[in-house]
């Protein structure tokens, strides 16, 4: 896996073998930054249950001012920390823990972002669990944008706390859904 494009364009990635994570394919990647292409640069980016860190590192090669990335898994750690070697310049936080415990610990520090990525373990609730808590602790920027990938199966809700869900893309057994505090064009598709 490399990144896409930007600054740190072609550098390969390190990647955990196993199913421990599951890294988000390129094409998706390629797909999902088209998309949010208006709301990368400059951008505080935070990076849930980061894996190898491919979403907020490619944010990052693509003008993104600072990411935070969040992980609990040791090993994924490991291989996070030495994708984030290769940046030199970045501006990047690694935060070893569970994704609820580590939040409001930044939410404390008056830490709000602007494009938030999450991947979470399928099948554990987790998406919904993890954007009310983004809108609890109020650490999302007015017009942010919070990209949830998860199984097709899985229809996650189109509304939580002060977030809609505006766009929703599939991509074989991934689903990207985009989430902004704001109502926007989701052309229902259920």
């Amino acid at each position: 896996m490399r990144i896409i494009t930007g600054r740190y364009k072609g550098k390969r990635l390190r990647t955990l073998s196993g199913d421990e994570t599951r890294p988000t394919m390129d094409r998706v990647r390629e797909a999902l930054f088209s998309i949010l292409s208006a709301h990368v640069d400059d951008a505080a980016v935070l990076d849930l249950f980061a894996g190898s860190g491919a979403l907020g590192i490619e944010a990052l090669s693509r003008g993104a001012a600072v990411a935070h990335f969040i992980e609990k898994s040791r090993r994924a750690i490991d291989v996070l920390n030495s994708n984030l070697e290769m940046l030199p310049g970045a501006d990047f936080n690694l935060h070893q823990g569970p994704v609820e415990r580590v939040l409001p610990g930044l939410a404390r520090k008056g830490l709000v972002f602007n494009l938030v990525f999450m991947d979470p373990p399928y099948g554990r609730g987790l998406v919904p669990k993890t954007l009310e808590a983004l809108c609890r602790l109020n650490m999302l920027a007015p017009e942010c944008r919070v990209v949830a990938e998860h199984e097709t199966r899985f229809k996650p809700p189109r509304e939580v706390g002060h977030l809609f869900r505006i766009d929703r893309r599939k991509y074989g057994d991934t689903t990207i859904s985009i989430y902004s505090p704001f109502i926007g064009g989701e052309e229902e598709w259920e």
